[in-house]
């Protein structure tokens, strides 16, 4: 058999530490390793070697000390309360043994110990949308982006809040050894490898306040159910039975954003949803979508998600159900030990 190339991943322990941040990109790394000719060399480790409490309390045993620990070539620093406040210790062997790894990774608020570091200066990162503010606020060098769910800058990487490491990692996997492989751990996990870095934290409906009025109320409503309509601000303020710019003054100071935008997010999230879970063509989904043409659409998919309709439909469309019904052996990583 060929020589493997092994790659060490050392996650960093602390207390305080989310554990989800921690398990959930170690399972995508260990289920790559099961893989033939993939190994990642697993590792964890606190300042002191001993055991940590996280957030849930759960007890946590690193495998050693970070200063007896040899140079990653994936350095992970998982989130959660502990990363709240100064960590000299910390950040000081962050700043000294971070840079000799290929690739430094934080998962969630795991970017405030980056930045407390001075790691992230002159860089864009993300984290969790609850701390994104704090990050600029306290760190103005970094380049905050609230939006997507993990984002890479060269060799750093970045990722919002928990379950977004898992899909970081499944990332990483798919760079380091390809799509089939990361697409195996996904459906093993029960999680579909269908989000990209730059989708946002959350949907339209999410990342927009509910209005308070009950008139606004349903015309969020209707145009979430409606994307394909005419959803300009007059039939809109007609539906709310407002003037047009008293409909738009007082669905922004509702909703924190304008008309116009939301209709742009919850047209992209329907045609995102189409083009994932349905074989409807292009221009059937643009139209569904409210575009009108497969060219309308395409300028909003490569302005927001860097990418043109039929390339995300190829990178995100949901994998079939998994192949195995009969109780057999799993294909793929998960399979049968090799021999």
């Amino acid at each position: 058999m060929a020589d493997v190339k092994q790659r060490t991943v050392l996650v960093v322990l602390f207390d305080g530490v989310q554990s989800l941040d921690v398990s959930g990109p170690m399972e995508v790394f260990a289920g790559a390793s099961r893989a033939e000719g993939v190994s990642y060399d697993l590792r964890t480790a606190s300042l002191d070697g001993g055991p940590v409490r996280s957030t849930s309390g759960l007890t946590l045993v690193p495998d050693g000390r970070l200063t007896e620990a040899p140079v990653p070539h994936t350095l992970l620093v998982p989130g959660g309360r502990g990363t709240r406040g100064p960590h000299p210790e910390l950040t000081g062997w962050l700043r000294e043994h971070a840079p000799r790894a290929d690739r430094l990774v934080s998962v969630c608020t795991g970017a405030l110990l980056l930045a407390e570091a001075g790691l992230l200066d002159g860089h864009r990162v993300t984290t969790h949308w609850n701390y994104c503010e704090r990050l600029a606020h306290d760190f103005p060098a970094v380049r905050v982006d609230p939006e997507p769910i993990f984002v890479r800058d060269g060799r750093l990487a970045t990722s919002a809040g928990v379950t977004a490491g898992i899909d970081l990692a499944l990332a990483l996997v798919e760079e380091d050894h390809g799509r089939e492989l990361a697409l195996d751990i996904a459906r093993h996990l029960v999680v579909f490898l269908r989000r990209p870095g730059n989708q946002a934290q959350f949907s339209a409906q999410l990342s927009a306040q509910t209005a308070r009025r009950e008139p606004l109320r349903e015309v969020q409503l209707w145009i979430d159910r409606n994307p394909a309509a005419d959803l300009g601000v007059d039939t809109l303020a007609a539906r709310a039975r407002l003037s047009p710019r008293h409909f738009a003054r007082a669905f922004r100071a509702e909703t924190g954003t304008t008309p116009g935008r939301y209709v742009e997010r919850v047209r992209l999230e329907h045609a995102r949803r189409l083009l994932e879970d349905t074989a409807d063509g292009v221009e059937q989904v643009a139209r569904a979508s409210g575009y009108g043409t497969s060219e309308a659409m395409r300028r909003a998919f490569v302005k927001t998600l860097a990418t043109a309709p039929a390339e995300y439909r190829r990178r995100f469309r949901a994998p079939a159900p998994y192949p195995d019904r009969t109780g057999g052996p799993l294909p793929g990583p998960y399979g049968p030990p090799r021999t």
